[in-house]
């Protein structure tokens, strides 16, 4: 048994490759969605199936000889062939893959622009962070999802604060009514489309760009507001284990430095910094918007009260409790009890008390003190001046330590 898949362009004819079309041409059955089926060419089979989930597609298949699948764009660019592939594999077909024109190669030809540098996302019937794509300081085009999909991608980018990035929409490529639209974010979240389209956003400044955590602290803006400082900072994070996908929290974030680099570090994830001081808030916009932390979250209220609604998280950091922490910490249990937890603190009292509470959650306790000392020019000589310590109680779930 042998099958083969074939990748028919955007779906005007023109974008169908020679070779698929002469392949085309030698099918017994040909299956897939309507709109792709009447713009087969001329000469092909009229034994047709119309179906776009591969459990159908599987059913369709049988008993002929030589069937063919099409689908839009190519069958290597977010498409329905990856579902499709394994389940011939497991039934025992050959398979033959003809690649075809993606949506995206004929959009950036319209705009006379390379895209072997942009990054493709797919809205298409999946969840997808826009903030996130665009963490990357890159192009991204989007596959989307109907007529609502540039609006309602633009509309989270917008309500994020990137609602001046340069936007176009490939509307009907190939086809007749095909039309180019140029704007903005901000512009495109108040309009919708054609259902045919593809969304190309430019690129959010990545203003900092880390491979380390441990920004100086001289380059937030902070006033006033307590801050979690450089090398306490980097040692907090380290603990946590940040992935580039977690979803994090930043309890008590003062001014917002730990969660601005828990942002950078998890571009694929999302982080809420959640402050209860309308000052630090402010601060922690401004930081957020200087080094382009864009899928940071600011949650204005007070813990725990203001941990309600967020999403589970995979990693908290608890710079500030204002005297809540046993309840900030089962609220976090409660939301994911594997959840890897650091508490900072300066007094032996919140030392005791973290550990108690997250060894009686069954974690595992790790206790570091920070002595930092910093150097300042006393004259010609240096001397150096010390910083308060600082206990790092870091909780990973598991047997609580023994000893």
């Amino acid at each position: 048994m042998k099958v083969t898949l074939v990748g028919m362009g955007t779906g005007a004819p023109e974008t169908l490759t020679l070779e698929g079309r002469e392949a085309l041409l030698q099918a017994d059955f040909i299956a897939g969605a309507n709109r792709l089926l009447e713009a087969l060419p001329k000469g092909c089979t009229e034994n047709r199936g119309a179906a776009t989930k591969s459990e159908k597609l599987m059913e369709l298949l049988k008993g002929w000889e030589n069937p063919y699948v099409v689908y839009s764009g190519d069958t290597g660019f977010y498409s329905g062939a990856k579902s499709l592939l394994p389940l011939l594999e497991e039934a025992g077909w050959e398979t033959n893959l003809l690649p075809g024109i993606s949506s995206v190669q004929v959009l950036a030809a319209k705009l006379l622009r390379p895209w072997q540098g942009w990054r493709l996302e797919s809205a298409h019937g999946v969840g997808c962070d826009p903030v996130s794509a665009l963490s990357w300081g890159r192009p991204v085009c989007f596959l989307t999802d109907g007529a609502k999909g540039p609006r309602e991608l633009c509309a989270k980018l917008a309500w994020a604060g990137l609602g001046q990035l340069g936007a176009v929409v490939g509307e009907n490529l190939s086809y007749p009514e095909e039309k180019i639209v140029t704007g903005t974010v901000d512009a495109f979240a108040e309009r919708d489309f054609s259902p045919l389209n593809l969304l190309l956003v430019e690129p959010a400044p990545a203003l900092w760009d880390p491979v380390s955590p441990g920004i100086p602290d001289s380059e937030f803006i902070r006033g006033g507001v307590p801050m979690t400082k450089q090398e306490v900072r980097a040692a907090a994070l380290a603990k946590l284990c940040v992935r580039s996908t977690d979803t994090l929290w930043d309890v008590g974030a003062g001014t917002g430095s730990v969660a601005v680099e828990m942002a950078l570090l998890a571009k694929k994830g999302r982080v809420f910094a959640i402050e209860r001081e309308k000052s630090a808030c402010e601060f922690i916009r401004k930081n957020r918007e200087k080094f382009g932390a864009w899928g940071l979250h600011l949650v204005e209220g007070e813990a725990p009260n203001a941990l309600t609604t967020l999403p589970a998280p995979d990693a908290v950091f608890v710079g500030g409790s204002g005297g809540k922490l046993r309840e900030i910490l089962e609220a976090v249990h409660e939301k994911n009890s594997q959840t890897r937890v650091c508490v900072t603190a300066i007094t032996v009292e919140t030392l005791s008390q973290a550990v108690k509470l997250l060894e009686g959650q069954g974690c595992a306790v790790e206790i570091t003190q920070m002595a930092v000392s910093r150097s300042k020019k006393a004259g010609r000589p240096h001397m150096l001046l010390a910083e308060n310590p600082v206990y790092i109680i870091s909780a990973r779930p598991g047997e609580a330590a023994n000893g």
